[in-house]
């Protein structure tokens, strides 16, 4: 016997409101039924009691909104999703401004759209203002009535007194304006910590820098969901923007390309919202190497052209010119991408300002070699990648550097020994790459990895004792790695 969906399909839904409307059952009564049947929670029931889609919903919520009192909510269907699902997983708590306007929108009562699981998450200050009788859960100032000009008015103001009142109004309003919910030393502190983050990223856990990310960037969400000047708006878009490529890129590096695809998207949104030039350089650098690791080539070459075309102050012209050599070589356009590297050497040499957030958000002279010796690598000048290579780890002036970036440059290495005939050369660098430990072995240095192998099985050492044991070694160290262990904890087989 075919179970039924626990949600209930849309027709299914649609069938049951349209029976109840007409067998004269009230919204409350259809509410309870649909919970009942498919064990749904509180305010998805009402939602689906109106027939409402989450985009129609968010349309009358912001629309409520705009015509009341209170703050703006900027609301979508995806975030009337995470109201709805809160306290779950990959949800958002509404705030008691939300819950106000949610229960205006379906006629109901907050007390209506909570259940016994988001009473037992809610701020026990949120509960004991929902248990009292009806207030404005939100205390914030509004602008002032125009009294003189109120039609309800029967006696217009007139002479001086319309004067001072007019006067009395337009201060009152400015207190209003002036409102804020961030100062400008926390928001200090939060361009402080996304910089730190970006820092860590370079020799940390990438699974604790996402983790702290996360809980950063919602921090920044929830501030924008208030008020504050424009200026400070303005720096929350561009502390969100950072964060959400930051997001993008670890979540590249542990090989969930479509998530970071989303977290950049949102990363691009804000820098246009703050129309903030860097930052659209730096999340189009981005989007360009998760374009580059899904094998979109000719989308990570437009992607970083587009990039430098913002003509960004500090490193970013670098690497943006490094990603499209880079993909140029991918898709064999050696000539291209020689050009394309030309263009990374003129950007380093007439670089001018410095990178605003840094760490993970800079082009070091090792990312540049790195990507240099790659490109230089693929287009069949191996002893050329090779200098490069080795330069880059004599060079002891910035350190540290990121263990994924050392890690490639050392499989430049042992890829550029192995085209020259010197499999003696390659030993070291492999067995480097080897004792790289689990939690470090991020996907581009996986794949990086695997077209070693495939060098050595090409080369005079494939077939000798040591470079079979080699390419043994290097397999049980790809079984090993951070996302095959998350693809693992999601139940992939791959």
């Amino acid at each position: 016997m075919a179970r039924e969906p626990k949600q209930g399909a849309r027709a299914e839904r649609e069938t049951l409101r349209a029976e109840m409307a007409e067998a004269g059952c009230s919204t409350v009564q259809i509410v309870a039924e649909m919970r009942a049947r498919w064990r749904i929670r509180p305010r998805e029931a009402w939602r689906h009691a109106h027939g409402w889609s989450l985009q129609q919903a968010a349309t009358k919520l912001n629309v409520a909104a705009a015509q009341g009192r209170g703050k703006a909510v900027a609301a979508d269907a995806s975030l009337v999703g995470k109201w709805e699902k809160w306290p779950g997983p990959s949800s958002r708590r509404p705030t008691l401004h939300v819950l106000t306007l949610l229960a205006q929108v379906y006629g109901c009562t907050i007390v209506d759209l909570l259940d016994l699981n988001d009473r037992r998450a809610m701020p026990d200050e949120e509960l004991q203002l929902i248990n009292q009788p009806p207030t404005d859960p939100d205390p914030a100032p509004e602008p002032p009535q125009a009294a003189g000009l109120d039609p309800a008015d029967p006696q217009p103001l007139n002479g001086a007194e319309l004067l001072n009142t007019a006067a009395a109004e337009s201060a009152t309003w400015a207190q209003w304006a002036e409102a804020t919910n961030i100062g400008d030393i926390a928001l200090e502190q939060l361009q402080a910590d996304t910089r730190a983050l970006a820092r860590s990223y370079l020799t940390g856990d990438p699974l604790e820098v996402f983790r702290s990310a996360r809980h950063l960037r919602d921090q920044v969400f929830a501030l924008l969901e208030g008020r504050q000047y424009p200026r400070q708006s303005a720096e929350l878009y561009a502390t969100a923007g950072y964060l959400c490529a930051l997001l993008a890129w670890i979540s590249s590096d542990l090989g969930q390309l479509s998530a970071a695809d989303t977290h950049g998207r949102t990363a691009w949104l804000c820098a246009e919202l703050t129309g903030h030039d860097d930052l659209r350089a730096w999340v189009l650098s981005t989007r360009s190497k998760i374009a580059f690791w899904d094998g979109r080539y000719r989308d990570a070459i437009n992607l970083a052209r587009r990039g430098a075309s913002y003509r960004p102050h500090g490193t970013a012209g670098i690497l943006l010119a490094c990603q499209e050599a880079d993909a140029w070589a991918a898709l064999g356009g050696d000539d291209d991408a020689r050009a394309a590297l030309a263009r990374a050497d003129a950007a380093r040499d007439h670089m001018d300002g410095v990178d605003e957030v840094a760490g993970l958000f800079t082009c070091s002279p090792f990312r540049h070699a790195n990507y240099g010796s790659s490109v230089l690598l693929r287009i069949g000048r191996p002893d050329d990648a090779l200098c490069e290579a080795d330069r880059a780890l004599a060079d002891t002036r910035h350190q540290p550097q990121a263990y994924g970036t050392v890690a490639q440059v050392r499989i430049v290495q042992a890829t550029a020994h192995l085209a020259l005939g010197q499999p003696d050369g390659a030993r070291a660098p492999v067995r480097a790459i080897l004792a790289i430990p689990p939690h470090q072995r991020l996907d581009p240095v996986t794949r990086r990895v695997r077209e070693l192998a495939a060098a050595l099985a090409r080369s005079p050492m494939g077939g000798s004792t040591p470079g079979v044991v080699l390419r043994q070694e290097i397999e049980e160290w790809e079984r090993a790695t951070v996302s095959r262990m998350i693809a693992l904890d999601r139940g992939d087989s791959r």
